[in-house]
């Protein structure tokens, strides 16, 4: 029994001396693959943070109208922190504060005229505003695409990203014959044409129209 023992011990590096190049190999080419998943990760979240910069851009150019959803947090008080609707006047009521008119101003501006206010009765207030949800700026689309209906305009937005928004054409739609209606001051309505191939085609943000507020896409 010892005898067979000692064998089987010996005969174990001859073996693993053969597998050796196998197991080269093969940690080698997990190597590969592990570099390029972690590549892979390491460029999407690069991608992550330049779709959120501009987001995070257009948020700021923002012009805050009325029935926008405004959310205002003050560190360490929850009685002066609120969520609300900006009033038909253009203008919130807050604790402390009072009425303020918001309307046609960025976050940026209501933060900071928010915490100067505070500063009468706050050491040093941490104040952040942020637009919950864009209600005063929008933008329908009706016709023959997926989702029809009205959308918020709260980030520069062309009419091909509208369409993809709306969930793209549906069967038979009229791709060159779309068109846009946009109110004017006057109480008048301009139309405008819109070709999607030709836009698709040229790539071309002058055939890319934006879309302004109470704009109407129609597909038909």
């Amino acid at each position: 029994m010892i005898t067979l023992y000692s064998k089987k011990v010996q005969m174990e590096p001859g073996l693993n001396a053969r597998s050796g190049p196998a197991h080269v190999a093969f940690s080698a080419c997990l190597a590969v693959v592990v570099a390029l998943i972690i590549g892979s990760m390491t460029q999407l979240k690069s991608q992550d943070k330049v779709v959120a910069s501009d987001t995070k851009q257009a948020d700021a150019n923002y012009l805050i109208g009325p029935s926008d959803i405004l959310t205002i947090s003050v560190w360490k008080d929850a009685e002066l922190s609120r969520t609300l609707p900006v009033r038909p006047d253009g203008k919130i009521s807050l604790p402390l504060i009072g009425e303020l008119p918001v309307s046609g101003l960025t976050t940026k501006a209501v933060q900071d005229i928010i915490t100067q206010k505070l500063r009468v009765y706050i050491s040093d207030p941490q104040v952040t505003v942020i637009i919950q949800e864009v209600k005063s700026r929008t933008y329908s689309i009706l016709g023959k695409v997926a989702k029809p209906g009205s959308y918020p305009l709260g980030k520069p937005t062309r009419v091909l990203e509208a369409i993809a928004i709306a969930g793209g054409f549906t069967d038979f739609a009229q791709q060159s014959k779309i068109y846009i209606m946009r109110p004017e001051s006057s109480g008048a309505t301009q139309t405008i044409s819109f070709d999607y191939k030709k836009a698709i085609k040229r790539h071309s943000p002058a055939e890319n129209t934006e879309l302004q507020n109470g704009d109407t896409i129609i597909v038909p």
